[in-house]
């Protein structure tokens, strides 16, 4: 038999991914039904339910590797073009930054997991390296996250003036050291001792202790104090 793509206005209510939405919530909708609101329609051989499940297969339905595809690779798809393209990218973009506010949430640090959690968002799927500190009190509670350099894909600099002047500015006592890792590897290079040990010599002449060094990827971390490295 012959098949046939209806557009999403044939459907049944049932079936419609925005009257469903509006019907049962959220919820109950696939990804490829909430991408297919986004674009709102297909092409003319193809419904834009199907349309989004044939993207989504294109990086085997993950969305963390959707969020990653460009302009360019999503108006490959027939029936995506640049405005379509934009709305899934600006989609990707808030849901990365909705899980970036819902880690500050987790205010105070008690285990190096709550530093990846609220690192990673940031750090973990950047293709060039950065190096971050994260601030905190007496209660280990986060005054502040800051970006103290970005660097090519095989490094990056850190000043440890500028770090220790900003811990004194907002009364910091406390404070962890975070980069990533483009490559993906979790072995800490010698480099990576080498500025952990001079941070952690400037911050006992002055009272703030440099309480771990995490390296961050996209799906996993290695923190320096829970390996013994401190």
């Amino acid at each position: 038999m012959e098949h046939t793509n209806f557009p999403i206005t044939n459907w049944s209510e049932d079936d419609k991914p925005r009257e469903k939405l509006m019907l049962k919530g959220k919820a109950v909708l696939s990804d490829a039904e909430l991408i297919a609101i986004l674009i709102g329609s297909g092409s003319r051989n193809e419904s834009a339910v199907d349309l989004s499940k044939r993207i989504l297969k294109s990086v085997d339905n993950n969305l963390n590797a959707l969020g990653k595809l460009t302009i360019a690779q999503l108006m490959l798809f027939k029936g995506i073009g640049e405005a379509k393209a934009i709305s899934i990218i600006a989609a990707m973009e808030l849901g990365r930054r909705r899980r970036t506010e819902d880690a500050v949430v987790m205010t105070k640090v008690t285990s190096s997991k709550v530093v990846f959690e609220i690192m990673q968002p940031l750090i973990g799927e950047l293709p060039h390296e950065e190096f971050w500190i994260v601030y905190l009190n007496n209660s280990n509670k986060i005054l502040s996250k800051s970006q103290l350099s970005k660097g090519g894909i095989t490094g990056t600099l850190v000043d440890v003036r500028i770090v220790f002047k900003s811990a004194l500015e907002m009364g910091a006592t406390g404070l962890i050291l975070c980069h990533n890792h483009p490559s993906g590897t979790l072995v800490p290079s010698d480099a990576d001792k080498q500025i952990t040990k001079k941070l952690k010599l400037a911050g006992d002449s002055l009272e703030i202790k440099v309480l771990d060094h995490l390296i961050i990827t996209e799906t996993n971390y290695f923190s320096f104090v829970d390996e013994g490295i401190f």
